[in-house]
């Protein structure tokens, strides 16, 4: 018996979906499982932006599941569908890709050196593994097979005896366009990714239009298998098809009632499968969503295929700030499998569920990764003691479980921004960082990296791959002799201070006090005064001093947090290199 949604979840945006979907569902196929759906198209890397089609079905599924309903969360693949162009910058690719546009994806060579039998599948598989890290459960179908071996033999033939009534829907739609615009492309740490890009995109024309009239269906050609064809006659009766292909000159007659070698044009595929797979909800992008784009023709076309428009709320754009080591002039964008090198699957997740499909957000590559896993780490303390907003425990709960259970997590999650700045420090040497992540707190040393892992390995990739040289912490040496020797005798007292009070005060909690506690014990007051209780000159002290330690321990007026970084370089050398 279907379990009722828990109280603490019902503000949420996906609770208020499930409840939706569940209703539509049962008043259209009462006793069936739920249907939702994505679509992708593997034409080329499949980005953070392609990743919001599948996470906002995913999460709705994944909370009708907890409710205790049979969800079936379909992926279709469009892998059938044309390549259109060669992208840059992907590893293995060269200008000789561009003798395959016009090919269905999966009959396009894969990249050299991939180990994929074709260009579809070679991106197929890393969203794939991703997805299976992020613990999204689905259904996934293969548009190639869908179409090559006959499945959709009915639903074409359909199409094209009705094609009279399709073309006079398109119709309504269609107007003479204007030249398209040359825009200005952006850098992709500025750039938004559009999540519904490829998946038969709206770039598909509505069919094929020549003498004979229109048809909704495109034949691949069977010399070139190119889809450069054009329909010459078609009769009903029969399924007599002929059709020719203006890239190679081939032309053929076929039945269509044998025939597996051609597709229905975007804007009457999509509503076909609605209605064949009976989909409750699909979400759509910006794109799909505008008045004349397919998500709005395609409410009218699935009637002619017997089905109904599914629950579709718009998304919006994801945006990217950081990439540092990825162009967008060579076509470089983020993918999931990049994001989860630098952060835990739940953060991810985490990301995709407190905001609403409508909001537009930001996935972070840069120093806001930092912040963003400050703002994580407190949720989690807030909802650990119940002092979380109903919304925020949703979205959490969605983050770090699905109803298949908990993803698996570090088992102590130290700050990601400490756990940077050790690895930044160390530069590779796992003894090192285990050293001063054991002084963290000495009375619960950690005993092995293990404990920190997977979100060590983690803030180490981004330090390794995110974070520029001219950025990196290189610890001195030796002291810097000429600076010490012109330092007043207010400096060499704040140094006093502090190395007098390094042995008693050797863990974060200490060393956080101690560095803040100097400036304000050279000014009178006590090392425990709060901010309310001193002087605003007190803070500018606190950076001068700070900016000094810094040019005597990094020779940088700036690095990571200063406790960190003295744990790091241990008492011994902190001695040395501040003129002990």
């Amino acid at each position: 018996m279907p379990i009722v949604a828990q109280s603490t979840e019902t503000t949420d945006w996906v609770s208020r979906f499930a409840d939706e979907v569940i209703e539509e569902s049962e008043r259209r196929a009462p006793g069936k499982p739920v249907v939702v759906a994505s679509g992708l198209s593997p034409s080329g890397p499949i980005h953070l932006g392609n990743l919001r089609e599948v996470m906002t079905p995913h999460l709705v599924a994944d909370e009708i599941r907890r409710r205790g309903y049979q969800v079936r969360h379909l992926i279709s693949w469009d892998d059938y569908d044309r390549y259109r162009k060669v992208p840059a910058g992907v590893p293995g690719v060269d200008e000789t890709w561009a003798e395959h546009i016009g090919k269905p994806l999966t009959s396009v060579p894969a990249p050299k050196g991939s180990a994929y039998p074709n260009w579809a599948e070679h991106f197929k598989a890393a969203m794939v593994e991703s997805l299976a890290e992020l613990g999204v459960e689905f259904d996934g179908i293969s548009q190639t097979e869908q179409y090559t071996s006959g499945v959709y033999r009915e639903q074409i033939l359909h199409a094209m005896r009705h094609r009279g009534d399709i073309d006079a829907i398109l119709a309504q739609y269609r107007t003479k366009k204007a030249p398209a615009k040359k825009q200005q492309q952006k850098p992709v740490d500025e750039a938004e990714l559009e999540a519904a890009e490829g998946s038969g995109a709206a770039a598909e024309d509505d069919g094929s239009s020549g003498s004979a009239g229109y048809f909704p269906y495109k034949p691949y050609c069977g010399n070139c298998e190119k889809d450069l064809t054009t329909v010459t006659s078609y009769d009903d009766d029969s399924t007599e098809l002929t059709y020719s292909c203006t890239s190679c000159g081939f032309s053929e007659t076929v039945r269509l009632n044998e025939f597996n070698r051609g597709k229905l044009v975007w804007k009457v595929d999509w509503p076909m499968r609605w209605a064949y797979e009976g989909v409750i909800f699909e979400p759509s992008g910006v794109d799909h969503s505008s008045p004349g784009s397919s998500f709005q023709v395609g409410g009218q076309i699935v009637g002619i295929f017997g089905g109904k428009q599914p629950i579709g709320p718009m998304y919006a754009f994801v945006g990217i700030s950081g990439m540092a080591k990825m162009s967008s002039s060579k076509g470089g964008v983020p993918t999931p499998a990049d994001a989860l090198k630098i952060m835990e699957p739940q953060l991810l997740r985490w990301l995709y569920a407190r905001r609403r499909p409508n909001q537009s957000f930001k996935v972070a590559f840069d120093q806001e990764i930092q912040r963003l896993y400050d703002e994580w780490d407190r949720l989690e303390a807030k909802v650990a003691d119940g002092s979380a907003l109903p919304a925020d425990a949703a979205a959490h709960s969605r983050a770090v479980r699905t109803a298949s259970g908990e993803l698996p997590r570090t088992p102590r999650p130290l700050p990601y921004r400490t756990l940077a700045s050790v690895a930044d420090i160390t530069a590779g040497h796992e003894d090192q960082a285990l050293r001063i992540l054991s002084d963290l707190d000495p009375s619960n040393p950690l005993t092995s990296l293990d404990e920190a892992r997977p979100r060590y390995d983690k803030a180490e990739a981004w330090i390794n791959t995110h974070v520029p040289a001219d950025q990196r912490t290189i610890v001195r040496d030796e002291p810097d002799t000429e600076l010490l020797k012109s330092l007043d005798e207010q400096a060499r007292e704040s140094l006093r201070l502090l190395l007098d009070g390094l042995a008693d005060n050797w863990s974060l909690d200490g060393l956080t006090h101690l560095v803040y506690g100097v400036p304000k014990v050279q000014a009178g007051f006590s090392a425990d005064a709060t901010p309310k209780e001193l002087p605003p000159e007190i803070k500018t002290a606190q950076r001068s001093f700070f900016a000094l330690l810094y040019q005597l321990l990094v020779s940088r007026d700036t690095g990571p947090r200063l406790p960190t970084l003295l744990l790091a370089v241990g008492q011994e050398r902190v001695r040395h290199l501040l003129g002990a």
